[in-house]
């Protein structure tokens, strides 16, 4: 059998670490991830280069930080054994298919169902555009990857689906792992592993119109198309005709990457707090990302976080880092039902979840918790509870350990030859052969002499050819 080995070390493999998102004091999740990925591989003992092809204005002294350029990456590649990648990069720089090091693959954020709802009120060719864009470069990484990685179980069926489509599900990794663990990983986005200590106040006493005593419910992240704050803004003034200095803070508009656009749902949710006199005085916007070190200073004055969205498929696949933070500060939290974080709140009794666009129960949820001190305590201790699950140290495990000892992909062997599915082209032709003969049986059994017919005009079509 052909294989590909991969080299001895005598030291941990040397690791780079790209991402696409800006490295500056405000990071949006991308860049967090791709951030305390390379921290806790260098806490390990690995040699580390985090790059970008955005902005880079931070350092550390654990892991070397760079901005590249197109022409100056392979360089980089060449320097490390194992290249941790995310987002837009197998399809721009196809050549990454041949080298030797081991390729690790982020498929954290499903950006092809993102696609639908960033460009949903674009023209529908952009539409399209956007899409074909999203899955060729999916397409790339799954027949190019070694290890894949992902945020959650119901996100792993996704991306099994995808890798199967893209012939990875085959004889040699089934034979080498029928559970497939060695292929696809769960590593979810993390907490940090210290605990969420405020050192000073950065809303209530601060924020004009925010008080020191008044009661804080954190929108603790982006205003994007598939998110639901019309819905919060309205059940908060359901809550204020109970509890009068109830505030809601948005906690960053404009977000760090110059790339991303401000998102029609952001301009409705503005509108909707201007058209019910609310901004200023019930609703607030932070208009500039928060610095990430600086953000438990505004977890920790707020008494719920919430996060409400619609339901639909991005939302079912997805993985909402705000919930992580709010885990960290320990913050009961009000959400929509839909996708994971939600079974995990209504499974764990970690605050309230109600259906999408139900604003009335969402302030009934939301009153529960700010009128009932004793169960805002309880919930408190299970959010806590809950919360050591998912520190960066536990959660990046898998990663960390194939890091440890990487290897090339059971079939490597077979994609680099160029045998790769979908298709036939890398089967021997005594393969090939037998196959066709068992699917013309098949064939002959359900549909007869007919069918066999049939299926071969089919396939000569298919070719290029006339049958005669």
């Amino acid at each position: 059998m052909n294989t590909i080995a991969t080299p001895a070390r005598t030291s941990l493999p040397r690791v780079l670490v790209v991402t696409l998102d800006a490295l500056t004091q405000r990071m949006a999740g991308p860049a967090i991830r791709a951030w305390e990925i390379s921290s806790h591989l260098a806490e390990r003992g690995h040699r580390v280069r985090l790059v970008t092809f955005g902005k880079c204005e931070r350092s550390d002294v654990r892991f070397g930080t760079a901005q590249v350029s197109v022409e100056s990456f392979r360089a980089e590649v060449e320097g490390a054994d194992v290249v941790i990648i995310q987002g837009f990069v197998a399809a721009t720089f196809p050549w990454l298919k041949d080298v030797p090091q081991c390729l690790v693959v982020d498929l954290y954020d499903p950006f092809q169902l993102e696609s639908l709802e960033v460009e949903k009120y674009k023209p529908l060719p952009e539409r399209h555009a956007a899409l074909a864009n999203a899955l060729r470069e999916l397409s790339a990484q799954s027949v190019r990857g070694d290890y894949f990685i992902c945020a959650s179980e119901k996100q792993r069926d996704l991306w099994i689906g995808h890798l199967a489509l893209a012939g990875r599900v085959n004889p040699e990794t089934y034979d080498a792992d029928p559970s497939l663990r060695s292929l696809l990983g769960v590593v979810p986005f993390g907490t940090s592993d210290s605990p969420a200590i405020q050192s000073r106040h950065a809303i209530k006493g601060v924020i004009p119109g925010i008080g020191e005593d008044d009661p804080v419910i954190l929108w603790g992240g982006g205003v994007y198309n598939w998110f639901d704050p019309l819905t919060t803004i309205r059940a908060v003034v359901r809550v204020r005709d109970t509890i009068p200095n109830v505030r809601l803070f948005f906690l960053g508009m404009k977000h760090p990457n110059p790339d991303v656009p401000e998102m029609t749902m952001a301009v409705r949710t503005r509108a909707l707090a201007d058209e019910l006199a609310l901004t200023g005085t019930t609703v607030f916007f932070h208009e500039d990302w928060v610095v990430y070190e600086d953000r438990v200073n505004y977890l920790k004055d707020a008494d719920v976080g919430i996060s409400t969205h619609f339901d639909h498929v991005e939302t079912s696949f997805s993985f909402r880092t705000r919930i992580l933070d709010y885990l960290w500060a320990g913050l009961p939290i009000a959400c929509t039902a839909g996708d994971s974080f939600g079974d995990l709140v209504a499974a764990e009794d970690l605050g309230v979840v109600v259906s999408e666009c139900d604003d009335a129960a969402l302030a009934a949820g939301i009153l529960d918790i700010l009128n009932d001190a004793g169960r805002a305590q309880r919930i408190r201790d299970n959010v806590a509870r809950v919360a050591e699950r998912y520190t960066w140290s536990r959660s990046l495990t898998p990663l960390l350990d194939y890091c440890a000892a990487p290897r090339r992909a059971a079939d490597a062997a077979r994609l680099t030859t160029g045998g790769g599915y979908p298709g036939e082209s890398g089967l021997p032709v005594m393969t090939k052969a037998g196959i066709a003969l068992r699917s013309a049986v098949r064939v002959m059994r359900t549909s007869g002499v007919s069918g066999v017919i049939s299926k071969t005009k089919m396939r000569l079509a298919r070719s290029g050819r006339r049958g005669r």
